[in-house]
C-alpha cells in the first residue's frame, strides 16, 4: 500500500510543476484520446517518449512512477492472460498443449499493456507535479462555459479535488488496519478462501467506517467555516498563462496530431491498394 503514489503531491521545483493546471488537465486529456488511436507500435513509440521527456522535466524519478504501476500489476496480468487465451486473430504463433497462441493476440496483448503503463504514468504524473487546490481551480476554470447551462462547476471540481487528496490518506488508514488487524492473528497472506474472505470484511468495515468518519469530520469543519459553494469567491492564488505554457501546448499538439495522423496512415494505404486491384481487375 505504502507504494502507491497516485493522488500524492510531490513538492519539487521543476519545469512541470510550474505549468498552468488548466494546461497539465487539458494535455492529459488529450493524451489519454491518442493512447487509444491505433498507430501502431511506432505511434506508442512517439507517446513514450514524450512520457519520457515529461518526467525528466517534472525530475520524477521512474522508480515512484514504476511504484504506482505495482498495485496495477494483477490487473494487467489477468488482462494479458485473457486476451492471449481467447483472441483468436492472426496466425499461429505457437502451440501450448491444446492452447494456440495468434499472432493478433500477441500484437493485442502488447497494444494493452502499453496503453495502461502510459495512462499510469501520466496520471501519476498530473498528481505529483500539481497541488489539490490547483487542479481544483484549474478543473472550475475548464468548466467555467457549462456555468452558463446550469453546470455546478465549482461542486464537482470541489469533489475531485477532494477525492485525490484522500487517496493517499485513504492508503495509510488500509495499511494501519492491516497491521492491526495482523497483531490480532489475521493473515491476509495464506489459508483457505473461506478465510481469506473473512480477513478482507475485517478489513473493509474499517476502513469504511474510517472514511465515512472522516467525510463527516470533513462536512463539519466546513460547514464550520460557513463554506457556500454558490456563493462569489475570490482567490488569492490566481493561475497564469506564461509563454512556457504556450510553447508546451504547442509541442504537445504536434505530438498528439502526429499519432492520430500515424493511426490513419494504414487504413489510407489498405484503401488505396484496394482502389489499384480493383482497376486492375
Amino acid at each position: 500500500m505504502d507504494s502507491m503514489i497516485i493522488g500524492r503531491y510531490l513538492p519539487l521545483n521543476s519545469f512541470i510543476h510550474k505549468r498552468d493546471p488548466r494546461l497539465k488537465i487539458g494535455l492529459l486529456l488529450l493524451f489519454l484520446i491518442a493512447v487509444f488511436f491505433d498507430a501502431g507500435f511506432i505511434g506508442y513509440g512517439i507517446l513514450s517518449a514524450y512520457v519520457i521527456l515529461c518526467l525528466l522535466l517534472s525530475k520524477i524519478s521512474f522508480k515512484d512512477v514504476m511504484k504506482a504501476m505495482k498495485p496495477m500489476i494483477f490487473m494487467m496480468a489477468f488482462l494479458a492472460l485473457f486476451n492471449l487465451l481467447f483472441l483468436q486473430t492472426g496466425s499461429v504463433v505457437c502451440t501450448l498443449g491444446p492452447v494456440k497462441i495468434y499472432s493478433g493476440a500477441l500484437k493485442q496483448t502488447a497494444y494493452i499493456l502499453i496503453r495502461l503503463i502510459l495512462i499510469i504514468s501520466m496520471t501519476t504524473l498530473l498528481t505529483a507535479c500539481t497541488k489539490p487546490l490547483d487542479l481544483t481551480l484549474g478543473l472550475e476554470k475548464l468548466f467555467g462555459p457549462l456555468k452558463k447551462v446550469g453546470f455546478p462547476t465549482h461542486e464537482i471540481a470541489m469533489m475531485i479535488s477532494i477525492a485525490l487528496r484522500f487517496i493517499p490518506t485513504l492508503l495509510e488508514e488500509t495499511q494501519r488496519i492491516m497491521k492491526a488487524q495482523a497483531s490480532r492473528g489475521v493473515d491476509f497472506q495464506e489459508g483457505t478462501f473461506k478465510e481469506k474472505v473473512s480477513a478482507i470484511v475485517s478489513l473493509i468495515i474499517p476502513l469504511f467506517i474510517s472514511a465515512f468518519m472522516r467525510a463527516d469530520d470533513l462536512a463539519n469543519a466546513m460547514e464550520s467555516r460557513n463554506y457556500n459553494p454558490e456563493a462569489t469567491r475570490t482567490r488569492y492564488h490566481q493561475v497564469k498563462w506564461d509563454l512556457g505554457d504556450t510553447l508546451s501546448l504547442i509541442f504537445s499538439l504536434i505530438v498528439v496530431t502526429g499519432v492520430v495522423v500515424l493511426s490513419f496512415i494504414p487504413v489510407s494505404y489498405t484503401h488505396l491498394r484496394a482502389h489499384e486491384t480493383d482497376q486492375y481487375l
